[in-house]
């Protein structure tokens, strides 16, 4: 007997199977537990999937410059607090309990050599649905990310006494309180002891910036409306009596000066970033840096900064040039980044930076 095939057969068995696809699941008879681990066929039809996705995303909306070798300190902070109890580290182990997810977090010492840089760029900024891989990075900053591709790219060579020598915590003063000590602790692995950054050009100076300036910037991360996945993570579970400790104790250090900036200015480009700093650029409607940021002024100082994280914030914030709401919340710094000409930002940072000589 021949049985014909028409479009009705195959609309009705279409629908039967679907019916019965419904069924199923609502019988709950699919074992969803973590413990039961994938089937074969199912674990790899996800990361097929998943691969093919990633390799085709990566491709086309990745922009060119994807990996910054010269953030490793910063980067490698974040992995140990954020990362390591999914992934291990090199000497650490990941979590038991992290391990028994469906699908577990793979090896990075291993996994990281199946990708290249773009594709990792891509899946640390998106993360990856049904994997438990979270979209890793803040909204702007595309900077951290570059910093993170260039440490997760060099596990697989990273020995642990490399790893330790990243993230060390120097020790805090015997003289602090033990709860303080601990709080400090988990600042000073990127920023030092002494509040100098440990040398990274990606990490701010600390020591004597104001006391409100500090307490604003780690309340601001912790509410989200400051963006750096790094900080955001660092202050997420601090409260206002740990955020003043922080600020005073960072505050009283040596660093940053407050008073105007002394540097001579022997060329072209000096002399254009002393006007920019002390009057502005009236015909752009650029105001003066040391209106807001000045001796005595409410904003951070900015004097004796160092001179890459100013010119790299400045940079930052500049962005694609897209317009910006003035009512959201840090507007008015992208507005004033961009009327600063391109050619200004390294000249004006080095003039701020070397304003303590």
């Amino acid at each position: 007997m021949t049985i014909r095939l028409t479009w009705k057969r195959v609309i009705v068995s279409l629908l039967g199977l679907a019916a019965f696809g419904m069924a199923f699941a609502w019988s709950g008879i699919f074992n969803v537990a973590a413990s039961s681990g994938h089937w074969a066929i199912s674990n790899w039809f996800l990361h097929w999937v998943m691969r093919n996705s990633v390799r085709t995303h990566a491709a086309v909306s990745t922009p060119e410059t994807v990996i910054d070798r010269g953030g490793m300190v910063s980067a490698a902070g974040h992995f140990s607090q954020a990362c390591a109890s999914c992934h291990g580290a090199p000497g650490v182990r990941p979590l038991p309990v992290m391990q028994r997810a469906t699908p577990h977090a793979p090896d990075l010492s291993v996994n990281a050599r199946e990708w290249t840089d773009r594709q990792l760029f891509w899946i640390l900024r998106h993360g990856v649905k049904f994997s438990g891989m979270p979209a890793w990075g803040s909204d702007g900053r595309d900077d951290e990310i570059r910093r993170m591709v260039a440490f997760v790219r060099s596990l697989p060579t990273m020995t642990p006494a490399q790893y330790r020598a990243l993230v060390v915590t120097p020790a805090a003063p015997a003289s602090l309180p033990a709860s303080d000590a601990v709080v400090i602790a988990r600042c000073t692995g990127c920023h030092g002891a002494n509040g100098q950054g440990r040398g990274q050009r990606d990490i701010p100076i600390l020591g004597a910036q104001r006391v409100a300036a500090l307490e604003a910037a780690l309340r601001a991360y912790r509410a989200n409306t400051r963006h750096s996945a790094v900080m955001q993570q660092a202050a997420a579970t601090l409260d206002d009596v740990q955020i003043a400790m922080l600020a005073r104790h960072f505050a009283a250090m040596p660093g940053l000066i407050d008073r105007p900036v002394t540097r001579p200015a022997t060329s072209l480009a000096a002399r254009r970033a002393q006007q920019i700093v002390e009057r502005g650029l009236p015909r752009v409607q650029l105001p003066a840096c040391a209106s807001c940021h000045g001796p005595g002024k409410p904003q951070p100082i900015l004097a004796g900064q160092r001179a890459a994280y100013l010119a790299a914030r400045l940079r930052n914030w500049k962005g694609d040039g897209k317009e910006i709401d003035a009512r959201q919340s840090q507007a008015i710094m992208p507005v004033i980044a961009r009327r600063i000409p391109e050619d200004m930002i390294e000249p004006l940072a080095a003039y701020l930076a070397e304003g303590r000589r």
